[in-house]
C-alpha cells in the first residue's frame, strides 16, 4: 500500500542536496529547517548556499514533497510497523538438581517474541511467587525477534500445582504454562521407542529357537536296504 510512497521518499532522498557526514567535515556546516522551510548556514560558504537554496523554487517544492511524505503520508506506516507483534513461544523445563541437592531450579523461557517489552511471572497454587526467583535480560534474537528467561528454585512437594506466566502486548491474556512434574515428552517418546525396540527383538530371538528347534534339530531318517543273506546269490 506504501511501496510506491516509499519509493518517492527514497529517490527524493537520493537526489537532494542534503549534505552527509563527509560534507560537514566534522562540523555543521547547514541545517533545513521544515517547520520555517528555508536553510540556515553556519559558515561563511554555507551561508551562501543557503542564501541560494532558499530562492530556488525547484528546492522548496522538493523539501514541500519530502514533508508531505516523511511526516504525513508515511506516518500510518510508521505506526503499522510500530504496533506488529508476535507473540511468545513460552516453554518449561526443569535442570539436573545437583548431588545431594533437595531442590530443583524451573526454567521458564519465552522465545522470538516482538516488541521486547514483556513480564513473566511464578505462580504456586494460584499466588504469586517472590522468592527465589531470577531473570535473564530481555535478549535480541538478531532477527527483530527477542527471548528471556526466568528461574524458580523450589523442594518439589506433592499437590502442588506451579505454573509460567507470560504477558506480552502480542497477547489478548496471560499466558499460564503449567509444569507438568511427569517425563518430558522426549523422554516418554525414548522410552516407548526402546521398548518398541525391546519387543521386537524378543519376538525375533523366539523366532529363531522355534525356528531351531523345528528345522534344525529335526531327524531324517533314511531306509537302507537290509543286507543280504550269508549263501545267498
Amino acid at each position: 500500500m506504501y511501496t510506491h510512497k516509499f519509493i518517492l521518499c527514497v529517490a527524493f532522498s537520493l537526489l537532494s542536496p542534503v549534505l552527509t557526514d563527509e560534507d560537514f567535515y566534522q562540523n555543521l556546516m547547514m541545517e533545513y529547517n521544515s517547520t520555517r522551510g528555508n536553510w540556515t548556514g553556519f559558515t561563511a560558504y554555507s551561508i551562501e548556499a543557503a542564501k541560494w537554496w532558499n530562492s530556488d523554487p525547484f528546492d522548496a517544492l522538493t523539501r514541500k514533497i519530502e514533508r508531505k511524505l516523511l511526516c504525513t503520508d508515511m506516518l500510518d506506516a510508521i505506526q503499522s510497523v510500530d504496533n506488529l507483534t508476535t507473540i511468545p513461544t513460552v516453554k518449561l523445563k526443569s535442570l539436573k538438581r545437583p548431588n545431594g541437592e533437595h531442590a530443583s531450579t524451573l526454567v521458564c523461557s519465552a522465545y522470538n517474541f516482538y516488541p521486547k517489552q514483556i513480564r513473566m511471572m511464578w505462580m504456586r497454587n494460584g499466588k504469586e511467587v517472590t522468592t527465589d526467583v531470577s531473570y535473564s535480560d530481555v535478549m535480541p534474537n538478531g532477527d527483530w525477534y527477542y527471548q528471556t528467561h526466568s528461574y524458580l528454585k523450589y523442594i518439589p512437594t506433592s499437590a502442588e500445582k506451579i505454573a509460567c506466566m507470560v504477558e506480552h502486548i502480542g497477547l489478548s491474556q496471560p499466558k499460564f504454562v503449567v509444569w507438568d512434574p511427569s517425563l518430558p515428552v522426549e523422554q516418554r517418546t525414548q522410552i516407548v521407542v526402546g521398548l518398541c525396540g525391546l519387543v521386537i527383538g524378543f519376538v525375533i530371538a523366539i523366532s529363531g529357537i522355534i525356528y531351531y528347534i523345528t528345522v534344525c534339530q529335526r531327524q531324517v531318517f533314511i531306509p537302507v536296504e537290509s543286507p543280504p543273506e550269508a549263501g545267498a546269490t
